[in-house]
């Protein structure tokens, strides 16, 4: 089984310490940084040979917030997923949350093992919605409101219409080759297309467009 590589950064050593203490005894998961701040993570990870592919992350923090560590790695590690983990999580953050390009945001009173979940299901699809916030996003999308018009240079394909809603169902990109018989390789190039035409960030911010512009049925995302 592969391990997913994962980093915690918080600037509570208590918390890094339970965190770490858990999912070192999780088979799926193989911890390889951790640090107190987001300074002392950007530093190591220059130095750092086997890169975390998730990254579990304060949000407020001293001298440099998780929403700044979010804005570098989206130069430096586009790659690394991150999941903003916050004793200050509030729903009303959530919009302004995934436009910084995280791929989960979650109030740190959750479980462990809804925790090992969620970091499973940021690895294999790039996303997490909690059960509110998708309620949230679709009470905020009116029925009413006008599918937007794309001009040529921007306009999805049939393809894409297809990948994307595929996406949106939680499906990986060797799912989504499998149900559409195609390569893999095929489906990453139509996703980087979709990132390119939309201004996503990253799956997340797909799902988002996708609701907010009526490209798929909000009722139809499931709920883990």
């Amino acid at each position: 089984m592969k391990q997913i590589p994962v980093a915690i950064v918080d600037d509570d050593a208590l918390i890094v310490e339970l965190v770490k203490t858990y999912l070192d005894q999780q088979s799926e998961v193989d911890v390889v940084m951790t640090a107190k701040s987001g300074e002392e993570f950007l530093s190591l990870l220059s130095e750092q040979e086997k890169l975390p592919e998730v990254l579990l992350l304060d949000l407020k923090m001293e001298e440099m917030s998780g929403v700044e560590v979010t804005s570098a790695l989206q130069t430096t590690h586009p790659e690394i997923k991150v999941i903003v983990m916050s004793s200050h999580y509030k729903l009303s953050f959530m919009g302004f949350m995934l436009k910084s390009g995280v791929s989960a945001f979650i109030p740190k009173g959750i479980s462990p093992a809804e925790l090992l979940t969620i970091i499973k299901e940021v690895a294999e699809n790039g996303h997490f919605f909690l059960p509110e916030q998708l309620t949230i996003l679709r009470n905020q999308i009116s029925s009413k409101s006008p599918k937007p018009v794309l001009d040529d240079a921007n306009q999805l394909s049939e393809r894409e219409l297809e990948i994307l809603k595929l996406i949106c169902q939680q499906k990986t990109a060797p799912e989504i080759a499998e149900i559409l018989f195609i390569a893999t390789r095929t489906v990453e190039g139509h996703k980087n297309n979709l990132f390119a035409k939309t201004g996503a960030r990253n799956t997340a911010g797909l799902v988002i467009y996708a609701i907010q512009n009526q490209l798929i049925d909000a009722s139809t995302i499931p709920l883990i």
